[in-house]
């Protein structure tokens, strides 16, 4: 198959991008190269893709009209993973219009493209940001999620709204993931671990938020990547039990359907970072501070009906992957 990744160049495109031509499919890379973190980084990740045959790449971003209506009519896309998105709950305060054009601009125009292409499935990435405010764990696809507690969780929200309109309306079958924490190799500058192996490395004071109390469903990157090409593989359809006088927030009576995908464990930030400390052998300089704007304190993900659907199995631990991730930073920083 011909697939479209955007934001190939990120952590999870790259990913996904590797596993679709280990397969054999002819992928389409797409990304902005935005510096929202590191441009040599996302450039190093491409390299990894870019002696495959099977590869192009495109820079562009999402939020081009013209440019995407074009890229969609030239390359004719059998199926699109959609995971070009600016991240990050806290730089959503400081930059709201950064997520509008991305998070929703660009996502209109993926769901155009796939509209007037034919394309036969679309799965894009939401977060586990959208549950908000909900306390009742294991955080479920059957949970309300309408008091999201940053811009960032509002703008994913959304998408998984607008493609419920596109899978009504023009029978488009769609896909959202609610990723909770992805971790490992290549992973993003601006997430916990990233900070916490480069603050214990450089033997600097590291700020942790609410005190280190957070939990968090921490999930290596293999598994989110596996469960990602599953779903792909599984075009959404209609839930033929789906009851109007009921509705069900997870399914649908179109062809869209939204599911978790985490590892299933928990774990307390402070364990996460004393796991850290024995990878690096080092002991962190820990500053303990408030929860900050916009964080959700705990997430637990329910992933019975991704396991039911497509076979999602999680089987990286947290000890591994940590390991997994020092070992990778240290070799690409030479530390």
């Amino acid at each position: 198959m011909k697939i479209l990744v955007t934001g190939t160049a990120g952590f999870v495109g790259s990913a996904v991008s590797q596993k679709l031509l280990d397969r054999g499919d002819t992928v389409v890379g797409l990304d902005n190269m935005n510096d929202y973190y590191s441009v040599e980084l996302k450039e190093a990740r491409l390299f990894r893709l870019q002696p495959n045959d099977a590869f192009s790449f495109c820079k562009l971003d999402v939020a081009d009209n013209s440019g995407m209506e074009s890229l969609f009519a030239k390359e004719k896309f059998d199926k699109v993973v959609h995971l070009a998105a600016q991240a990050g709950v806290r730089y959503s305060i400081e930059n709201p219009h950064a997520y509008i054009n991305s998070n929703i601009v660009g996502f209109t125009n993926i769901l155009e493209g796939c509209r007037h292409n034919k394309v036969q499935h679309l799965v894009y990435a939401s977060s586990s940001s959208v549950y908000g405010s909900n306390t009742n764990m294991p955080l479920s696809v059957h949970d309300n999620i309408d008091h999201p507690m940053s811009l960032y969780a509002a703008t994913k929200k959304s998408n998984e709204l607008m493609a419920h309109t596109y899978s009504n309306l023009f029978e488009l079958p769609t896909t959202g993931l609610r990723f909770f924490t992805v971790y490992g190799p290549w992973g993003r500058p601006d997430m916990a671990l990233f900070l916490f192996t480069k603050a214990i490395l450089a033997g600097e004071k590291m700020p942790v938020f609410n005190y280190g109390k957070h939990t968090r469903d921490f999930t290596y990157i293999d598994d989110i990547v596996e469960g990602i090409v599953r779903t792909l593989d599984k075009t959404a359809e209609p839930n033929p039990d789906y009851d109007p006088s009921k509705p069900d927030p997870g399914t649908s009576s179109a062809p869209w359907r939204v599911y978790n995908i985490g590892g299933g464990k928990p774990v307390e930030l402070l364990r996460y970072i004393e796991l850290v400390e024995e990878a690096t052998g080092k002991k962190a300089d820990i500053e303990l501070l408030p929860l900050q704007p916009g964080d959700i304190p705990d997430t637990n993900a329910d992933v019975e009906a991704l396991k039911n659907d497509v076979g999602y199995l999680p089987t990286t631990t947290v000890e591994v992957g940590v390991k997994n991730f020092v070992e990778w930073y240290r070799e690409y920083y030479r530390t």
